[in-house]
C-alpha cells in the first residue's frame, strides 16, 4: 500500500479495514471465538478497536512471525490446550474484509464433513504455460483449475499436527506457501467449499477503491 501504517489498520469510512473483517466473524452464529495474529506494537490498538466496535468474540491476540506461515503457526500453537481436537478452526486474511456469511457457513459445513475445506471458485480465464519469455505452445484447461483463497477451515488436530510436521521437516513453509499448499505438500487431500468474487484481498490502493465501491453498491432488485 505504501502507507505509514499497516494496511489492515487503514480507515475506510471511519472504520479500520480489519474491523470489517472481524465483524463478518462476529456476526456469524457458528463462530464461537476469534484469534488475531497481529503485528507487534498494535495489540493494544486492536483490543481498543474491538471494544469500540463490539467485537466481543475476540479472545486472543498473538504476535506474528517473520513470514505468513510463521504467523499462522504462532496462531495455531497458541490454541493448543485452548480448543478441542474436533473443533473447526478457520484461517482468514485480515485484509479480506468482505467475507460472506454463506461462504463461512459452507466452509464450516464442509470441514465438519471432511476434516478440512478451502474456499474456491472456478477459473474463468485461459491459462497458458510459458515456453520461453515471448511465446507458448501449451495451455491448461481452465475446467481443471480452481481459485483457492481464504477462509479455509480445518479440524484442529489436523491443523496442529501438520504445522508441527511442516516446521520439523521444513516442508511447505517458504515463499508464498499458505496452509492449503502446505497441506497438499504433506499429502492431505483438500476439499472445496463455496467462494465469492466479492472476497477481494486488499493489496494495492486500487483494491481499496474497489472495496469502497462494494461498500457503497446496492444490488439491483431484478438480478437473480
Amino acid at each position: 500500500m505504501g502507507q505509514d501504517i499497516p494496511k489492515q489498520f487503514i480507515n475506510v469510512y471511519d472504520k479500520p479495514v480489519l474491523l470489517y473483517t472481524l465483524e463478518g466473524f462476529q456476526k456469524h452464529p457458528q463462530i464461537d471465538a476469534i484469534e488475531v495474529v497481529c503485528i507487534d506494537g498494535w495489540h493494544d490498538v486492536l483490543w481498543a478497536y474491538a471494544k469500540q466496535f463490539g467485537i466481543d468474540k475476540l479472545r486472543w491476540v498473538v504476535s506474528g512471525g517473520k513470514t505468513g506461515q510463521e504467523s499462522i503457526r504462532n496462531g495455531v500453537y497458541n490454541l493448543e490446550g485452548k480448543v478441542s481436537n474436533e473443533d473447526i478452526v478457520i484461517i482468514h486474511d485480515g485484509i479480506r474484509p468482505l467475507v460472506d456469511e454463506t461462504v463461512l457457513t459452507d466452509v464450516i459445513i464442509k470441514a465438519q464433513k471432511y476434516g478440512n475445506a478451502v474456499t474456491s471458485l472456478p477459473y474463468n480465464e485461459q491459462i497458458f504455460v510459458m515456453d520461453d519469455e515471448i511465446s507458448t505452445v501449451k495451455f491448461i484447461p481452465r475446467e481443471t483449475l480452481r481459485r483457492v483463497s481464504t477462509p479455509q477451515a480445518y479440524r484442529f488436530d489436523l491443523l496442529d499436527s501438520k504445522y508441527h510436521e511442516a516446521f520439523e521437516k521444513r516442508i511447505g513453509i517458504f515463499g508464498s506457501h499458505y496452509t492449503n499448499t502446505m497441506m497438499a505438500e504433506l499429502g492431505v487431500r483438500l476439499y472445496f467449499a463455496a467462494g465469492s468474487d466479492k472476497n477481494i484481498k486488499l493489496t494495492t490502493k486500487d483494491d481499496l477503491e474497489m472495496f469502497k465501491a462494494y461498500l457503497k453498491s446496492d444490488k439491483d432488485n431484478w438480478l437473480k
